[in-house]
């Protein structure tokens, strides 16, 4: 894989990155990102991420996180790592994938602020799924995902559609912008954003619940650096805003938000 071939795709990843911190890495499985290794050969990227976010999404209250970033592919269309879960991709198309995975859903702790009081802790749960990607060209990719079993009773439901982009600015320099969307069925609503009459005794909130929907809208611009072939250093910017019946709940307190990042990436 060439230098301009490699930046274009780390570029590309931390656009599609910065997609997710707004919900503390929760959700860093809104689409598969295969940018590791070239067609036909094993490889992946190994690095860390440092976070400026929100406790959950819809808070008002900062929260900085490290986070590590491991992703391995296989040539045979297997991959695994921190942002795509483990899954197999199907297609043998440069400019196509599209296939099967498992992605987690990290839940959410009461005790990460005090506006979630009373409204019990949410655990990890596996999320089965799909994904579809279509670049148009070497720079433009258009993304989607499907992941199912998260929330409180294990059928919540997430669509994840999205567009990233990356050009190079000088020979070392890429920019890359990104947008997304997010629409949940009823019951990852109720789960994030409802209050059921239980919650309500518990959390003195009102009951509320929410439908079906567009969750958020997101997006992004980020510029990489390559410091040689293998090692890039990301900034990037991301603004999120919560939409529909996510919006109106009592835990959100704050719809819009924006998201700073800073990842160390090395490919191998």
């Amino acid at each position: 894989m060439t230098l301009a071939n490699r930046s274009l795709k780390m570029a590309a990843l931390a656009a599609g990155l910065t997609l997710t911190t707004p919900l503390v890495f929760a959700q860093a499985f809104d689409a598969v990102r295969l940018y590791g290794a070239a067609p036909g050969t094993d490889g992946g990227t190994v690095g860390a991420a440092v976070l400026a976010t929100r406790q959950y999404q819809g808070s008002d209250e900062h929260r900085n996180l490290l986070f590590p970033l491991l992703d391995y592919q296989w040539k045979n269309g297997w991959f695994a790592g921190t942002t795509n879960g483990i899954g197999v991709n199907l297609s043998s198309r440069p400019d196509l994938d599209y296939g099967l995975r498992v992605t987690a859903d990290l839940g959410r702790a009461q005790s990460r602020s005090s506006a979630l009081n009373g409204m019990g802790d949410i655990d990890a749960k596996p999320e089965l799924g799909g994904f579809f990607n279509y670049a148009l060209n070497p720079q433009m990719v258009l993304t989607s995902s499907l992941r199912y079993g998260s929330g409180n009773n294990s059928r919540g439901m997430l669509l994840d559609l999205g567009a990233a982009y990356a050009r190079a600015l000088a020979p070392q320099w890429r920019l890359g912008l990104g947008v997304a969307a997010t629409f949940a069925n009823a019951e990852y609503q109720q789960s994030y954003f409802g209050v059921d009459a239980v919650q309500s005794l518990s959390s003195r909130y009102a009951v509320y619940t929410p439908g079906a929907g567009l969750r958020d809208v997101r997006a992004n611009v980020s510029v990489t650096y390559q410091l040689n072939p293998r090692t890039a250093i990301t900034t990037a910017v991301s603004a999120s805003s919560l939409q529909g019946d996510a919006q109106n709940s009592p835990l959100t307190r704050q719809r819009d938000s924006a998201t700073g990042i800073v990842a160390v990436s090395y490919g191998f």
